[in-house]
């Protein structure tokens, strides 16, 4: 199913491609006339139609130092430390995790250019339909990319803050966009939301999947309800909570009996996805397309699922973040590749280089500093499932919502309005498919999601060693829960600043570095290109 729907994405976008590119690859720059001769579309090509401006999320998700990046690796439970076949790449992976980024650091650039030209594929798709279609055909298919432009510039809003907030694709020669607040910026996604969801479809099935329907639309307002606070200075507790609620009610998805069944090669079916970002080896030809696996597996790995491609063995999980998991947690296990390992055929796999060359290959939960490892530290990931035969590209859809995370929304509303009782509730329900051995384990009450992190927080490096632990943060505890169930689903940034730990606490190598750190600085390419941009505050 996914694969129809990406080659339908790839031949609309192939079409508009030809037909409406930019005026520098056109001889008649008269977009509405060369449409009209070229291209009428009918209700029915919309759904298409609007796919082509989908495929620059997975770009700003997923390809190297993109948001997946900004929001795990600047976080507490991923690391990508020196290795003895390189991983230094002259300081950057360093720098992100210990926030001392600079301007003109790819970090910083990838995910502000990649959201930009969604915004443009949204803007440009927009301006194309309003000038063929009348207002009330064209009405659902421009909400829909109302609610996907918005998407992107929730990405922005979170990462940089202070940014230009661009509707319009027939801009003038030389048009620099006027910088607007974040609170500004949070405002205009949430009245883009709240004004498009009354046009979307509530159909959830095989012709929504992978688009914004009334349901991904509403996730994503709850979401920046759930960060209001943070966006823009008001809390909007309530507000949120209305937003979860209205997507339980609908009974359109549900928990998946097994986590691990979200997360599968072919995932596509899945109840708990509310937004999937459709990837297919087939079609998704990018070379960093998704390959969490060739970053995170050493190179003899590729015996044991007789990969196509040599991974490459970078990033690992942060140590202490594993130290918080019960050993029973059935995410731990699911989500983690750790132990001696082996080929595909049985064979004991070794090591391959560093100090540790021809001995067996077996993860431990040790990561000695973030600039010294052998290919034995730190524990691999492995929440998408890893199929045999996989290429260098992941063939597992990217669950961006699921019914989890409403559910988790919901439940830290209700926590922080002083309802705990009710959002342990909750959070026991997710917990339970994790614990089916022990089920007392799975039960958490509201008193203990009062309490703080278990989480030990402090400099673990092999230099330096500090103890500041978690027991001062508020709700740490479930903080936690967000922890155990969202690993490596990029997003442990936004919820350790929600949480206020990402500019206060130290981790393995990393020491807080200073708040203003909450926000990314704008690329220094874009200040040197538009005058009317001011530089975030402490860069």
């Amino acid at each position: 199913m996914k694969s129809n729907y990406i080659l339908n994405s790839l031949l609309v976008l192939m079409v508009l491609s030809l037909t409406f590119s930019s005026c520098t690859e056109l001889e008649n720059e008269n977009f509405s006339e060369f449409i009209a001769d070229e291209f009428t579309p009918s209700e029915s090509d919309l759904p298409r139609i609007t796919r082509a401006a989908y495929g620059d999320w997975r770009k700003v998700l997923l390809l190297w130092d993109g948001y997946w990046r900004v929001q795990e690796v600047s976080a507490d439970g991923v690391v990508i430390p020196a290795r003895p076949n390189g991983w230094v790449d002259g300081g950057v992976h360093k720098r992100i995790f210990m926030h001392t980024w600079l301007p003109s650091d790819p970090i910083v650039n990838e995910t502000w250019y990649r959201c930009y030209a969604g915004i443009n594929n949204c803007n440009r798709v927009m301006y194309q339909l309003e000038s063929l279609l009348d207002e009330e055909e064209v009405a659902p298919a421009l909400a829909e990319l109302r609610a996907l432009r918005a998407s992107y510039y929730y990405v922005l809003c979170d990462v940089y803050g202070n940014v230009p907030i661009v509707t319009d694709f027939d801009v003038p020669d030389g048009f620099l966009p006027e910088q607007s607040s974040r609170k500004e910026v949070y405002d205009f996604v949430v009245q883009e939301l709240e004004e498009s969801i009354p046009f979307l479809t509530e159909d959830n099935d095989a012709n929504t999947y992978g688009r914004f329907n009334k349901w991904a639309a509403r996730t994503l307002l709850a979401k920046m309800y759930l960060n209001a606070e943070v966006f823009s200075g008001f809390a909007q507790w309530e507000a949120c909570l209305a937003q979860c609620d209205s997507i339980i009610v609908s009974e359109r998805f549900a928990l998946e009996a097994d986590q691990k069944s979200v997360f599968i090669t072919e995932n596509q079916n899945s109840k708990e996805i509310v937004y999937g970002i459709s990837i297919d080896e087939n079609y998704t030809t990018d070379w960093n397309a998704f390959d969490v696996h060739m970053q995170t597996l050493q190179p003899s790995n590729q015996a044991s699922y007789n990969m196509t491609h040599t991974p490459w063995g970078g990033m690992c999980a942060v140590p202490q973040f594993i130290n918080t998991f019960d050993p029973e947690d059935k995410r731990l296990s699911n989500n983690y590749i750790y132990g001696q390992q082996f080929a595909a055929t049985g064979e004991v796999l070794y090591c391959t280089m560093g100090g540790l060359a021809g001995k067996p290959l077996a993860y431990v939960n040790e990561v000695p500093s973030i600039d010294f490892t052998e290919e034995i530290h730190g524990y691999r990931f492995g929440k998408f499932e890893i199929a045999m035969g996989a290429s260098n590209i992941l063939n597992n859809d990217f669950p961006l919502f699921r019914y989890a995370d409403v559910l988790m929304m919901k439940a830290e509303c209700l926590l922080r309005t002083g309802n705990e009782d009710n959002a342990a509730e909750i959070v026991t329900s997710i917990r339970e498919r994790a614990f089916l051995a022990d089920s007392e384990k799975a039960v958490v009450t509201g008193a203990e999601l009062l309490e703080g992190s278990v989480y030990d927080y402090g400099l673990r490096d092999s230099n330096a060693q500090t103890f500041e632990g978690g027991s001062d943060v508020e709700f740490g505890r479930f903080l936690d829960e967000l922890g155990w169930e969202f690993d490596q689903e990029g997003r442990r940034r936004q919820d350790l600043i929600r949480f206020g730990v990402f500019s206060s606490k130290s981790w393995l190598s990393h020491v807080p570095n200073g708040n203003y750190r909450t926000l990314f600085p704008i690329p220094l390419s874009a200040m040197e290109t538009n005058s009317n941009l001011t530089q975030n505050p402490g860069y």
